[in-house]
């Protein structure tokens, strides 16, 4: 049988550092992380020891970060609906797959969903007095997006890490046949990248559900510490940043 010429891959070019960077400050996302890395960074400056409590800059970093707190959730008005689009263009093999599809999007969706109405609240366009529940429901529907995220992100793990066995095996048995495998190793490199990416994913989307438990918790326990959850906050968003910049 005939040997099947290896596939060429072609490497597109860098783009230029300007023009990406406009593409990604035009989207939703990339702006929005950068406002989480602002606030972040911030509440980890106030949360330590760096600026003595009387300087007069405190309450201006304090300031600034409930303000991009407030602005953030600006951002998520109709957000929702990308979960929907998301849940309705999904392929499963079986309903477990499905169940856990529902969760993750539906969680997440829903927590979108109620973010609309507590941004309206901290604008004062609705009545304060229903922030606080409001808040619950958003935390538990936030925490519940992120088990079922968690749980399809490491099933995808597994399939690349399946993938990744199958291309070394492919690539054993080019170099024991003496046969060029260029095409086999870039696969390798892109699954391997893939798997980093995904691996950070799940670290992120860890590092979110801490501080959702925080927020159900009221900031009480050792792991709703503030320096820990700030940390938690910022490592989440230069993922998130990290993600983001790649795939625009």
């Amino acid at each position: 049988m005939a040997t099947k010429a290896p596939e060429k891959i072609t490497k597109p070019k860098d783009r230029d550092f300007l023009n990406h960077l406009e593409t990604y400050l035009s989207k939703r996302d990339g702006v929005d992380k950068l406002l989480k890395i602002s606030r972040y960074a911030t509440k980890i400056i106030l949360a330590s020891s760096l600026i003595p409590e009387t300087r007069s800059i405190i309450p201006r970093l304090k300031s600034f970060e409930s303000s991009v707190g407030v602005s953030r959730k600006a951002f998520r008005l109709g957000k929702f609906v990308q979960d929907i689009n998301a849940l309705r263009s999904s392929r499963w093999d079986s309903n477990h797959e499905l169940v856990l599809l529902i969760i993750a999007y539906g969680g997440e969706g829903l927590y979108y969903f109620v973010e609309q109405f507590i941004w309206l609240t901290k604008s004062g366009l609705i009545d304060a007095k229903h922030s606080k529940w409001l808040q619950k429901i958003s935390a538990w529907a936030e925490l519940v997006g992120y088990v079922g995220s968690v749980s399809i992100k490491i099933r995808d793990l597994r399939k690349l890490n399946d993938e990744e066995s199958c291309v070394a095996s492919t690539i054993e048995i080019s170099v024991s046949r003496g046969l060029a495998c260029d095409g086999e190793d870039e696969k390798m490199k892109k699954i391997k990248e893939k798997k980093t990416l995904k691996v950070l994913s799940i670290l992120q989307d860890l590092a979110d559900g801490l501080m959702t438990i925080a927020d159900i918790r009221d900031g009480k326990g050792v792991l709703s510490a503030p320096n820990v959850i700030s940390s938690a906050g910022l490592f989440s968003a230069i993922v998130s940043t990290h993600k983001n910049w790649i795939s625009c």
